[in-house]
């Protein structure tokens, strides 16, 4: 079993993350510029210094194990903060070339993140030695990211108590949402009504919640949801919603690009929990914000705030 890396292993696990990101043995051959034996090779030196099975090949196609996947998140991790760390030492010589990694929240609006890719794509071309990497996490992750050194710009909504350790570039952009439920869920009779009958509580009802949200926004008067159960992003909550099951507080512009495909039912005409979060540009203060990173974070508010125009 591997008890220190050495600088063998680091090229094995080079192999592997770009293996597991091309989700295949021969589309990593471009990337790597190995031949496909010598890829193979490779995986089976790193398992063997893992004692672990990280992935399964054969006519069955490339499929990665438990083991494997794990052992591909926390690669990414470490190469993205080697990354960020040759990125900063060498600003430290006004040399402004190698990777940066922004990192999206999961489930962003598609017009915020085409309006990120305006951004990197200018950025880029401003400065001619730059590669971006583009990841996303979920919601309850992205103040972690930031923090971490994993990444260099996070954006995200963000309703929390800021923690000093992050700072917040504001878009000017929010992001609204309300309550939704689904066709079939018994609120969705009340989709045209200014607000529920007396003899309804929304009490009554099983709701999902997000997790890492803040707790008042389940508080609306002297209203409350009956959380029952919790989603780690707006996607998974919209697919709990749609159970029929459980009534969920959603971001507008979801229910705007899946209404047709899910019947979404905003209930009682939306006025029900409304909420409004800011959207940001966040970076870990011990993040240095160079030209490069600055350029991007002004490149990122400007065409986000032109996309919702």
């Amino acid at each position: 079993m591997l008890n220190r890396l050495q600088e063998s292993d680091i090229k094995l696990l080079r192999v592997f993350y770009a293996v597991a990101s091309c989700n295949g043995f021969t589309a990593a051959e471009p990337v790597l510029r190995m031949q496909r034996p010598n890829i193979s090779a490779a995986i089976k030196k790193l398992e063997e210094r893992l004692d672990l099975v990280l992935c399964h090949r054969g006519r069955g196609g490339f499929q990665m194990t438990k083991e494997g996947e794990v052992v591909f998140q926390e690669t990414k991790r470490i190469f993205n903060a080697f990354d960020n760390f040759v990125f900063n030492l060498k600003s430290l010589h006004d040399d402004y070339s190698g990777h940066i990694t922004i990192v999206l929240m999961s489930g962003l609006a598609t017009s915020m993140q085409l309006a990120v890719a305006k951004a990197v794509k200018s950025t880029m071309k401003k400065f001619d030695d730059i590669h971006v990497n583009i990841q996303t996490r979920l919601y309850n992750e992205v103040e972690h990211v930031a923090l971490s050194g994993e990444c260099h710009l996070v954006l995200s909504t963000y309703d929390m108590v800021k923690p000093e350790s992050v700072m917040f570039h504001p878009v000017g952009i929010k992001t609204e949402g309300r309550l939704y439920c689904s066709p079939t869920h018994p609120l969705a009779r009340y989709r045209d009504v200014e607000a529920l009958p007396d003899s309804v509580n929304i009490e009554d009802y099983p709701a999902i919640g997000i997790s890492g949200l803040s707790s008042s926004n389940y508080i609306n008067n002297d209203k409350r949801l009956s959380i029952q159960t919790f989603s780690d992003s707006f996607e998974v909550c919209m697919a709990a919603i749609m159970t029929g099951e459980y009534v969920g507080l959603l971001p507008d512009y979801i229910a705007k690009e899946q209404g047709a495909a899910t019947g979404l039912v905003p209930i009682a005409k939306g006025s029900l929990f409304p909420f409004a979060h800011d959207l940001f540009v966040m970076n870990g203060k011990n993040t240095r914000l160079n030209p490069v990173l600055r350029y991007c974070i002004k490149e990122i508010e400007y065409f986000v705030s032109e996309s919702q125009k």
